[in-house]
């Protein structure tokens, strides 16, 4: 089944919204206190800035469909700060605890390169996020984008770590891997499918 034609115009929205404004500011904030954290050498402190990041992050979801402001731009903002926010608060988490290193390897591997592709894989079918990817493959937004998935896929490596749990934590990210070369085979052959590759 194909969605739209292949070379279709497709909106991306204004850029100016309330929740582009939301994402921009957590980002900021997630970041500076990120920084701050690692000058200061304070695992706390780490904690507070993935609580903002966290906190903000949902803030901007429901914004954007609370105000009718979900965007393409806005969906791509959100992606591209979410990587920002994890970039530096991981590396920072490692530097101040770095029992953790193999588990940020193989999280932000994942993070940072297979999930990056395939979030913005959605830009290849007239849909307006991630969010609304069950549109084109219900197994493939179930595994990554469902509020399940999005809990464990970040959630739940760094809930391992803040409970000392490394193996755990490690077992988590492997796994999340194993779904995201999943999901990438599968985006795949939806491409091939529908004519977009």
């Amino acid at each position: 089944m194909t969605l739209a034609e292949p070379r279709a115009a497709v909106s991306v929205g204004p850029f100016r919204t309330v929740p582009n404004s939301i994402t921009a500011v957590r980002t900021v904030v997630a970041v500076a206190i990120g920084v701050a954290a690692l000058v200061a050498g304070s695992v706390p402190l780490i904690a507070v800035a993935y609580g903002v990041y966290w906190l903000g992050d949902m803030l901007d979801g429901w914004a954007a469909r609370r105000l009718g402001q979900e965007t393409r731009a806005g969906a791509v903002l959100d992606i591209v700060s979410d990587r920002a926010c994890t970039a530096v608060l991981c590396v920072g988490l490692v530097a101040l605890v770095p029992g953790i290193a193999v588990v940020a390897v193989v999280f932000l591997l994942s993070f940072m390169v297979l999930d990056t592709m395939l979030s913005l894989a959605f830009l290849c079918w007239p849909i307006v996020s991630p969010n609304y990817f069950h549109e084109v493959d219900r197994r493939v937004w179930a595994w990554n984008w469902s509020p399940p998935a999005k809990a464990v896929n970040t959630a739940g490596v760094v809930v391992a770590v803040v409970l000392g749990q490394y193996p755990l934590a490690l077992g988590i990210a492997l796994a999340v891997v194993a779904v995201k070369l999943w999901s990438a085979a599968v985006v795949v052959g939806l491409l091939a499918r529908d004519g977009r590759a």
